[in-house]
């Protein structure tokens, strides 16, 4: 059934996989992983199962977190001159809070800096890149928004930006974090967390989240 849904699907030609994100930080010594589920992508490059998308969350310090980034890519089919594992849209930032604010539990918006190098990527394009993202984020009782302004220098040396700006319900009581982090191609949404602390929508589709504190 599986292989024949998969012969059976037309192309989808996604948006580039632009991130957003919130104006907040993991605390110091909290770690997340964020696991996407599988998902079937269908591109002028080949057709391709993406298991996992990652991100790798960890508070470095007061207001500053570390981020990784990156999606398995396994073909479907062998396409010349491309391996069929690769590792794809691979970076890692450090995203820091300029201004606390509703967010944090405090007052007016909250403001974030999120910025880093773009890796090479396995199989990928082998060329290094950057990227610098600032959010701002306002929360009501019911519902927050998000705006992402983001200017890169993709890994081809070409210049990219965005402006996003994104609504969320707030669907948990009493949390202090909302949504954390969403993906336009892999969009996810957190299912569960260990952590006694609530965890509220962070991404578009179904995502396991696993919280720590590192002693």
């Amino acid at each position: 059934m599986l292989s024949a849904g998969i012969g059976l699907a037309s192309p989808a030609f996604a948006y580039r996989p632009f991130d957003g994100t919130d104006g907040d930080v993991a605390d110091v010594g909290e770690f997340e992983l964020e696991m996407g589920p599988a998902h079937f992508l269908s591109s002028p490059e080949g057709r391709y199962i993406v298991a996992p998308a990652t991100v790798l969350n960890l508070g470095v310090a007061r207001g500053l977190e570390l981020v990784v980034d990156f999606k398995d890519f396994v073909g479907l089919q062998s396409v010349a001159g491309q391996p069929r594992m690769r590792l794809l849209d691979t970076d890692i930032f450090l995203k820091g809070i300029l201004r606390r604010g509703t967010l944090q539990g405090e007052s007016g918006v909250s403001i974030a800096l999120e910025a880093g190098p773009l890796l090479p990527e396995l199989g990928g394009t082998r060329g290094l890149g950057a990227q610098a993202n600032l959010i701002t984020s306002y929360r009501w009782e019911a519902l927050s928004l998000h705006l992402n302004t983001s200017a890169a220098l993709t890994r081809d040396h070409q210049l990219d930006g965005f402006v996003w700006a994104r609504f969320t319900p707030i669907t948990n009581s009493g949390t202090t974090r909302h949504t954390r982090r969403w993906r336009e191609r892999s969009g996810r949404c957190a299912t569960a967390s260990p952590s006694t602390r609530p965890s509220a929508t962070r991404r578009n589709r179904a995502t396991t989240t696993w919280k720590c504190a590192l002693d």
